[in-house]
């Protein structure tokens, strides 16, 4: 077990991955002599070299069909988009193509490009610095879209991603680079592509995922101070989504909270909320409830707390779900 940062889990899990895989390459803006605004990629070109890990011309459009051209000659790439709102010069080659090669080719190529996008807010930062676009790709058939909220899972899960035949896009929490854990380097997080519990608890259940982990965990604890039992799901994966471990956790409680950063209208969280009461309405003893961002550009800092997920909000929803 080795304690690191999330950001220096993911560095060290790609490391693995250009060391395991010659055909493994990374690309993007900024990446190889400074490493990435996040220092993700620090030292990597020194130690594998430009052809391996690429400074790209600012141009997502090109750094994506670039990626895609690439992996049909047999190469693993690995693209950074620098912030999330910077990947939708590149959203048409993503969703046109990237998406659609292995349908277009009835199966018998595909583009296994993972593409690498930091997201979310609680930085201080502005618009298209601060976004949350998971919903948008999660709306595109083709894609694998996963999402750690731990070092451990970041270690194993980009290289999980890295594996994967199909097109992932990784988004990484960047208010999440800076926290700590334990990884353990032997023996791997359970497959990328699931959902777990994360705590256990009979009253209600929170799914969340990505940035919002640490906060759902924090609102589980202080829910107990009322004398009640918060189950919390990481989602891990936002397509495919695990509904059969979501399934059997609102079973069990009765009650489900969905939050994410991103805004509430047109949001997983609403995908989550249809699903379950399709395959679980007699278990639900109260509607489920949402909570997630304003429908509205992402605010500037000194308000964003306003427009974020926190405890007091989470903790707010518990409450209405035990008013029914």
């Amino acid at each position: 077990m080795t304690r690191m940062t999330m950001a220096k889990a993911l560095s060290t899990g790609l490391r693995r991955v250009l060391e395991e895989n010659p055909k493994s390459l990374l690309i993007g803006e900024d990446i190889g002599r400074l490493g990435g605004v996040y220092r993700v990629t620090e030292g990597l070109m020194a130690d594998f070299g430009t052809s391996r890990v690429i400074d790209s011309p600012l141009a997502e459009s090109g750094i994506i069909g670039t990626s895609i051209g690439m992996s049909l000659r047999g190469y693993k790439p690995i693209a950074e988009i620098q912030f999330d709102g910077f990947v939708f010069p590149g959203f048409n080659q993503i969703t046109t193509q990237l998406a659609k090669m292995r349908a277009r080719s009835e199966g018998r190529f595909g583009a296994p490009v993972v593409i690498r996008i930091p997201y979310g807010g609680g930085i201080g930062s502005i618009e298209h610095h601060s976004e949350s676009p998971e919903a948008l790709f999660a709306h595109t058939a083709g894609l694998r879209i996963i999402t750690p909220s731990n070092p451990h899972d970041a270690y194993w899960m980009i290289q999980q991603a890295a594996a994967c035949q199909d097109p992932v896009i990784f988004f990484e929490p960047k208010r999440r680079y800076w926290l700590k854990g334990e990884v353990d380097t032997e023996n791997p997080a359970q497959d990328a592509f699931s959902a777990q519990v994360i705590r256990e608890g009979t009253d209600a259940t929170i799914v969340t995922y990505g940035p919002l982990v640490p906060v759902a965990l924090a609102a589980a604890e202080a829910a107990t101070e009322d004398g009640r039992s918060i189950e919390v799901v990481d989602l891990r994966s936002i397509s495919p989504i695990d509904f059969d471990t979501i399934t059997d956790s609102v079973r069990k409680t009765g009650r489900l909270i969905v939050t994410h950063e991103a805004p509430t209208f047109g949001g997983i969280g609403g995908e989550i909320a249809a699903r379950v009461s399709e395959r679980a309405f007699l278990s639900l003893e109260a509607p489920v409830i949402r909570v997630g961002g304003f429908h509205m550009p992402y605010p500037v800092a000194k308000v964003e707390d306003q427009y974020l997920p926190d405890i007091d909000k989470l903790l707010d929803a518990v409450d209405r779900s035990f008013e029914y």
